[in-house]
């Protein structure tokens, strides 16, 4: 028993089916000519017409009464080359058909270009009769074809023109084109400008990026800050528009589908950030100066205040010893030193009160390599005189934490001062500072390493202690430097020690916390 024929089997051909197709009426052929929407025409061997079907007319403009007996080339024109003749020719002699374009002459002298296909008839002698030729009017689409090809040249033109790094991304985030002022930044920053870009766009405006992709918002104009080992930093403003495309495979045809496009502009703003960046040195030059300034009043002050407080203590005790005596003798001496300690305390309340105030400053976000970096360059004369070898290592990403960007700049200051310090001290060997700076997550931590004779292990607690100091009265030290240091880095909730496993000199390490500590 034969299994039922499923829809596949249904649609091959069985052996009736072959043989009625072997008996369609011959009327039928006509009328599917006739019909056809194609403009079919059939020559003899010399190319004289012998018939053309309606749609022969309706795209050339001549009836069939005007075209039978007449030569195919009443269509030409003279623009069409001759090299495209022959080779037609050529392929029909060789009784293979031919296809190409043509640009053909309507009756009413206008011009179109005809899609054509030539078939030789070849006869059971194998000589060739007759030729079947089939074309249709595509004019509009080589048109529209060019006017595609045009605005994709003129766009690409204009995108290669542009001052501005242009980048088209796919959903991956891969590069599918870019201009000339991209490619100059393959070269300046050794790797694929889009990817480092968008991951510092992510590590610097994360959340705001995310609703923006979300909400196929733009984004514009945001800084982005490129830092390189031993390579000056680079600035860049970045934009970022998201587009939707209709994708044109047939697959797609009736089932609609979309890619999803990022478009990336970068302009590389290094020479304006360098102009601000010098400015800003100078504002803090003449800042720390002031600083420095009233820190050295306050540091006089308190240690006039602390050296005059021992002696004070002491004519206290001994007012204190001659009231327990209660001798009537000792009595002017006990009021006379009485005066004398309350005199006393009323003058270091007044050189209390005159201690410049050192805070009112705000906190706000501050980026730390670019304190560093600020600071840096503001030693560099100092540095260059002493023959010391900066060694510059800022993490690529760091994020900004909550801070007063003034007391951080005294605090860095104060360390790389110490370290120049050292440095000049040192005999012989190697003179190098190394900075650097890394984000550990929850914090952020800032090395300052030289190379000088380091810190003995018993003096590595003591150099913090107020009025500490191994360089002697006669160089003008009061010892207040590290312990400024550490009440600046105490305020911002963070931590200040020197690493006891460093042996070739002196290693600070300040960590700062991301979120804003309880320490004003």
């Amino acid at each position: 028993m034969s299994q039922p024929a499923t829809p596949d089997d249904a649609d091959l051909p069985t052996d009736e089916t072959v043989a009625a197709g072997a008996s369609v009426p011959p009327q039928v052929f006509r009328q599917v000519v006739e019909q056809a929407a194609l403009a079919i025409s059939i020559t003899d061997a010399h190319a004289h017409i012998l018939y053309a079907n309606p749609t022969f007319e309706r795209v050339t403009g001549y009836s069939q009464t005007e075209v039978i007996g007449h030569n195919e080339s009443i269509l030409s024109y003279r623009v069409t080359p001759k090299i495209v003749y022959e080779t037609l020719w050529a392929q029909l002699k060789r009784q293979r058909p031919w296809n190409g374009l043509l640009v053909n002459r309507r009756k009413d002298g206008s011009r179109y270009l005809a899609d054509l296909t030539i078939t030789p008839v070849v006869d059971d002698a194998g000589q060739t009769t007759h030729y079947l030729g089939m074309h249709r009017d595509v004019t509009e689409v080589h048109r529209l074809e060019r006017q595609v090809q045009n605005h994709k040249a003129l766009i690409e033109s204009v995108v290669d023109a542009a001052q501005v790094g242009i980048v088209l991304l796919d959903e991956d985030e891969r590069v599918l084109l870019d201009n000339q002022e991209y490619k100059k930044l393959i070269g300046d920053l050794g790797q694929e400008p889009a990817a480092i870009l968008m991951a510092t766009l992510r590590a610097q405006f994360g959340s705001e990026l995310e609703r923006a992709h979300t909400t196929r918002r733009p984004l514009s104009n945001r800084e982005v800050l490129i830092e390189q080992p031993n390579r000056a930093p680079r600035w860049f403003s970045c934009s970022i528009s998201w587009f939707e495309e209709q994708d044109v495979s047939a697959d797609a045809f009736y089932e609609p589908a979309k890619r999803n496009y990022l478009l990336l502009t970068i302009q590389d703003i290094s020479e304006l950030k360098r102009q601000q960046e010098a400015i800003r040195i100078n504002a803090l030059h003449a800042l720390l100066a002031e600083q420095e300034r009233i820190q050295g009043l306050r540091e006089a002050l308190a240690g006039a205040v602390y050296q005059l407080e021992g002696p004070l203590n002491l004519l206290a005790a001994a007012v204190k010893m001659l009231d327990r005596r209660k001798e009537g003798n000792d009595e002017a001496l006990a009021t006379a030193l009485d005066d004398a300690v309350r005199n006393g305390r009323e003058t270091l309340d007044t050189l209390r009160a005159s201690i410049p105030y050192a805070g009112g400053e705000d906190a706000q976000p501050v980026e730390l390599n670019t304190v560093l970096r600020d600071l840096l360059k503001l030693s560099t004369p100092r540095l260059l005189a002493a023959g010391i070898v900066v060694d510059w290592q800022p993490a690529a990403l760091l994020p900004a934490i909550p801070g007063r960007a003034t007391q951080l700049s005294t605090l860095f200051k104060q360390l790389i001062d110490n370290a120049v310090e050292a440095l000049n001290e040192s005999r012989g060997g190697p003179r190098e500072l190394r900075v650097s700076t890394l984000d550990c997550g929850d914090h952020i931590e800032a090395v300052i390493e030289d190379s000088g004779p380091g810190v003995p292990e018993e003096w590595r607690f003591k150099v913090f202690e107020p009025f500490f100091t191994t360089k002697g009265a006669d160089q003008h030290h009061l010892g207040m430097g590290l312990a400024i240091a550490q009440e600046i880095v105490a305020r911002h909730g963070g931590t200040l020690d020197i690493d006891p496993s460093y042996t070739t000199g002196c290693r600070m390490r300040v960590q700062l916390p991301c979120q804003q500590g309880s320490a004003s």
